[in-house]
């Protein structure tokens, strides 16, 4: 019992939190990360261009299932677009959520 209550002891007393100046390069990194962003946005951009292109030759050609692969195609897309939007907020809202704990 008496190891037990100094192993609580000892894991209360860690704190760590980020430190966005001790490794060099961060800024680098972190441009980086935006970059691979935008390169995802675009290619979800034209994803969703070609998806929209098998939609309608799929309906103009009588094939239902060139539309539906366009269509579900268009939500990925769409999904894909909105999660990288909101990669910072989810990501965030995560680590706040974690840090809360007690």
């Amino acid at each position: 019992m008496n190891h037990l209550s100094s192993a609580r002891i000892v894991a209360s007393g860690v704190n760590v939190t980020p430190n966005s100046t001790a490794i060099p390069g961060l800024n680098t990194l972190s441009t980086l990360v935006g970059s691979l962003m935008a390169f995802g946005l675009v290619l979800s951009l034209a994803g969703f261009v070609g998806c929209a292109v098998v939609m309608a030759i799929g309906h103009h050609s009588a094939n239902p299932q060139w539309s539906s692969r366009g269509k579900m195609g268009l939500l990925v897309c769409l999904v894909a677009a909105m999660l990288i939007g909101g990669s910072d907020l989810l990501i965030n809202t995560f680590y706040n959520l974690g840090s809360g704990l007690s």
